[in-house]
């Protein structure tokens, strides 16, 4: 199956971060891994879950789920960007 197979037509990103934190569902969840106690007893990893696509990011890297969302929320517009780049058809070359 080939890339363009799985997609019709390039989805619109909204361009302001509320309307796409809109249309994701957002879960937290405790990050774990390096940090110490702060990191391991808050909810500071977020994962994102655009509904329309079912494009899923996680972002756990910081100890703030404030600045966890706001990572994931580039992560997400850049992946939906690259989900929405048609890639040119290939143009069959001559066999020598």
């Amino acid at each position: 199956m080939h890339r363009n197979d799985e997609q019709t037509h390039p989805f619109p990103i909204p361009p302001s971060d509320e309307e796409l934190l809109g249309q994701c569902r957002v879960e937290t969840f405790t990050a774990g891994g390096k940090g110490g106690q702060h990191q391991n007893r808050t909810e500071s990893g977020v994962r994102l879950t655009h509904r329309p696509t079912g494009v899923s990011v996680t972002a756990r890297r910081s100890r703030s789920q404030y600045r966890n969302k706001a990572a994931a929320l580039e992560i997400l517009r850049k992946r939906l960007e690259a989900r929405n780049r048609l890639e040119d058809p290939r143009i069959p070359t001559r066999v020598p």
